[in-house]
């Protein structure tokens, strides 16, 4: 890949906000999605890495269309920039074999493309994040769809709404697996039930294929859950704004291809 742009991926909870020179990942950065004053700032650090690329474009995932519209309004107002919108602009490069009525959320789409470009095998791809979902990508690059799941901090926040004796905690991996108080039990619960979810998918994915698939993980709570588990092949949290660049350089590989056979057309006319 050699695209340089500048690659916003709108979630519900954080934007990442990244810079891709030449192809590489040059910054990427963390901002809460409903902090437009944090959001601007970010913006612009993160465009200072495209000083010397005048005609870069902004690129834009989301999973969230109200912070989605605001963030474009700081992208045109701070940046000046040309906005161009995955799925409308940018074709994500991946198959789908899907419900026709089914609605998939972009970053999932993404994440398939980036780690299929990556391996070119059949693969699981689990995003932990506000929610947490458990994909299938087959070894001729076609999505399948997976399992959608609460995210940690989801389901440590419906603990303490649904039960009156259930306080508010922070996520964070247990001290062990036996809970000696309510605090680390909740821990305990969410931490290896997560972990014991993607174990068990994984494994009804291979028998229902036939053959044991890598796994990739990414989200704002990938590290935390997986850096040590020996189910998990590698973590990469960069995977989103990967398949944004991966994206990106299809669709301009594409509009060459259609130009060359225009070329060509002209050329047998003459």
């Amino acid at each position: 890949m050699n695209v340089s742009f500048l690659a916003i991926s709108v979630g519900n909870t954080r934007t990442q906000i990244g810079a891709f020179v030449n192809g590489k990942l040059a910054e990427r950065l963390l901002v809460p999605s409903d902090d437009m004053k944090a959001v601007g700032l970010t913006l612009e650090t993160a465009a200072a890495a495209l000083k010397d690329y005048p005609d870069a474009p902004a690129v834009l995932a989301t999973v969230n269309p109200p912070a989605s519209a605001k963030i474009i309004a700081e992208v045109k107002s701070r940046l000046g920039l040309r906005v161009l919108r995955v799925g409308k602009d940018t074709t994500i490069p991946i198959g789908k074999h899907l419900d026709p009525e089914s609605i998939v959320g972009e970053d999932r789409l993404l994440n398939a493309a980036a780690a299929y470009d990556t391996l070119k095998q059949a693969c699981v791809i689990v995003d932990a994040g506000t929610a947490i979902t458990i994909d299938y990508v087959d070894g001729a690059g076609t999505f399948h769809g997976g399992a959608i799941g609460p995210g940690a901090k989801m389901m440590l926040r419906s603990m303490h709404q649904g039960a009156v004796q259930l306080p508010e905690v922070a996520f964070a991996p247990p001290q062990e697996a036996i809970g000696h108080n309510t605090v680390e039990a909740m821990r305990s619960a969410v931490y290896h039930g997560l972990r014991g979810m993607v174990r068990e998918l994984t494994e009804q994915y291979a028998f229902a294929t036939g053959a044991y698939p890598l796994v990739i993980a990414t989200g704002g709570d990938a590290e935390t859950l997986f850096a040590d588990y020996d189910l998990i092949d590698r973590v990469v949290p960069d995977l989103t704004l990967i398949g944004m660049a991966v994206s990106l350089q299809a669709s301009l590989d594409n509009e060459d291809g259609d130009g060359d056979e225009a070329d060509d057309a002209d050329d047998d006319e003459n």
